[in-house]
């Protein structure tokens, strides 16, 4: 048997750059490129690998590990989740910081592998700088925080575990119905241990993302459900983009008459303009896509978990007798709802349930109704993005409107919490099927900014807009540095509002009254007071590296964004914007949610709030 000796750390690069996906007969590189930190713990094993096969392994430089994947997320669900990054950190505070990418990824089912550096397996000094001592357990590290939140989990404790290891690492990656997060921990010793690996590790391999076939008597009980229905509602998330299956979506929802309502993963799967799209659902969804979810008699969603946003909290989907069908390349989500499962891809499953519906389509006054619904709708979209006077600060609404006319389908939009996402799932016209970049499955603050850099390493030419609020900004602007120093052209656009603008709207909502949601100077009596702390968002992003247009107005603003879009340089625009409470905004959202509210309290406030919450609450069903 031919063997080559070299260690841990470079065995790995080496069988991580000879690995391939193939999906419908096109074979992409699955592990694209490493990011990395370095420190004691991986600089000397893992790091110097990437260094004896850069011309294997392209190397990212990140400032954060948590940015760092999610920069690898990005580009992750940009490529369709055929092609991943790795990640890798030193021991310590290096590897906790991915505890939170790591759910993200998981949480979104979207591939990542993190290989933290670890404590010595050897035990040569015992703790070593940055261990956490467990006294009861001496195979514990903080690496074990990301177990719960990985969907593979090994430390490589001996050179040869590597190999079965590593193959359990790529199946899980590459696993349609299991990817996420997947963690191999690297104790610092083990990576520099040289070993003789087979040749045949190395060898170039080939995994191939299938597309299971819907079971025959789930088809026929769903086509059967369809045929049954005279109200029916399609519900798409985020498994249709994951398969690639927009196409047979619009092609079904085309030829039957369905509409089709989008989850915020969703959202895009079918473009505006398509006859059957009545835009998104649940608590930031459409007044037509809500109504329609309340009056339907069969729910049939593809590739969705269902989540509270999308269910109103158990609200939305009110007529009595309603049936659902869930198509969904896992079990645990077909069966959600005591739906009737169709287990499958789900390109795979809409054009096998299109085949057994042929000639059905719904009634054409339920079609009529709909459209109707939405052309009033689309007028409620063109009030709120109407601008007003060019000298006028804008609000929320117009800065998406006037982005709204400048973008194409080549555009690419990124966001992931705040005010901003429930604004954008109402209100934006996706022109294509990825040019909405929502994570709104973690909803994580400080996603966007790597994000975009791992979006427009994926692809390259089209322009990439990141979207914050002044609250996320100030979460995580580190990775500006790194699309200058990649000389990524993103443009970032920062809405100033001066605080946690939905989180405040909502401490009102429940009786807290916005209590520290805002940034103004503090008074003696811990009360917020006075004007904006004097923080320049706009500065700190020149200063690291970023070219900065400032728009006061909405003329200023429609000239800034052209101008960002154009630009060849990583570009920010800076807009401060009215706020919903001086200055009409978005349509209020059409469906609950269920934020539980002090069932005892003394301020006149959450009593208010408490008996609000008692009414909504009444409505929620189990769907069994």
């Amino acid at each position: 048997m031919t063997v080559e000796r070299l260690t841990v750390a470079q065995a790995l690069v080496r069988f991580l750059a000879r690995q391939y996906t193939e999906r419908d007969g096109v074979r992409h590189r699955l592990i694209a490129a490493t990011w990395g930190i370095f420190g004691h713990g991986n600089v000397a094993g893992v790091g110097q690998a990437l260094v004896e096969y850069a011309d294997d392994m392209p190397y990212l430089q990140g400032r954060n590990e948590q940015a760092m994947v999610h920069a690898a997320v990005g580009y992750a669900r940009q490529c369709g989740r055929l092609s991943a990054h790795a990640v890798t950190t030193s021991i310590g505070p290096g590897a906790t910081n991915l505890v939170t990418g790591a759910a993200l990824a998981t949480v979104n089912r979207l591939p990542v592998l993190l290989l933290p550096g670890d404590v010595f397996a050897g035990r040569p000094a015992d703790p070593v700088l940055q261990q956490l001592e467990v006294p009861y357990a001496g195979d514990v590290s903080v690496n074990d925080c990301l177990r719960p939140v990985s969907k593979y989990f090994d430390r490589i404790t001996r050179p040869d575990a590597l190999i079965p290891a590593a193959l359990a690492a790529v199946r899980t990656l590459t696993d349609p119905a299991e990817t996420g997060a997947v963690t191999l921990a690297l104790p610092q010793d083990v990576q520099a241990e040289a070993y003789d690996w087979p040749a045949e590790f190395f060898a170039e391999r080939v995994w191939r993302v299938r597309r299971p076939q819907p079971d025959e008597a789930e088809l026929a009980a769903a086509a059967q459900a369809v045929r049954d229905a005279t109200r029916p509602l399609i519900v798409a998330g985020g498994g249709v983009k994951h398969s690639a299956a927009g196409t047979a979506l619009g092609v079904f929802a085309a030829a039957t008459g369905i509409p089709v309502a989008a989850t915020q993963a969703g959202k895009g799967a079918l473009p505006h303009g398509h006859p059957s799209d009545v835009g998104g659902i649940g608590h930031t969804g459409t007044a037509v896509a809500d109504h329609l979810a309340r009056t339907a008699d069969l729910v049939i969603g593809v590739g969705t978990r269902h989540t509270d946003f999308t269910t109103a909290s158990g609200t939305l989907f009110a007529r009595p007798g309603v049936r659902f069908v869930n198509l969904n390349i896992t079990g645990f989500d077909a069966h959600k709802l005591a739906a009737l499962p169709l287990v499958a891809d789900a390109r795979a499953g809409l054009e096998r349930l299109h085949a057994a519906l042929e000639g059905h389509g719904v009634p054409a006054a339920y079609e009529h109704e709909y459209r109707a619904e939405r052309a009033r709708w689309e007028a409620r979209v063109s009030a709120a993005y109407a601008a007003g006077r060019d000298d006028a600060r804008p609000t929320q609404p117009q800065v998406l409107g006037v982005l709204d006319g400048l973008v194409t389908a080549d555009d690419i939009l990124i966001n992931a919490a705040g005010s901003l996402p429930g604004d954008l799932h109402k209100l934006w016209r996706a022109r294509s099927a990825d040019q909405y970049h929502v994570e709104y499955g973690y909803s994580c603050m400080g996603y966007e900014i790597p994000a975009a850099i791992g979006v427009a390493l994926a692809a390259p030419g089209r322009p990439v807009w990141a979207l914050v609020g002044d609250g996320t900004y100030l979460m995580n602007p580190t990775e500006i540095v790194t699309a200058v120093q990649e000389d990524l052209p993103i443009k970032l656009v920062i809405l100033q509002n001066h605080g946690y603008a939905s989180i405040g709207s909502l401490s009102e909502s429940v009786g807290a009254e916005r209590y520290g949601t805002a940034y103004r100077f503090r008074a003696a009596d811990r009360t917020y007071t006075g004007p904006p702390l004097p923080v320049d968002l706009a500065a700190n992003a020149a200063s690291l590296g970023m070219r900065v247009v400032t728009a006061r107005t909405i003329g200023d603003l429609r000239e800034a964004l052209a101008d960002a879009r154009a630009a060849t340089v990583p570009t920010c625009v800076y807009v401060e914007t009215e706020t919903a409470d001086t200055v009409s905004g978005a349509p209020p959202a059409e469906a609950w949610w269920d934020v539980p509210v002090a069932e005892t309290a003394t301020r006149p406030s959450a009593v208010k709030a408490r008996e609000q919450y008692d009414r909504h609450v009444t409505a929620r069903r189990r769907h069994l």
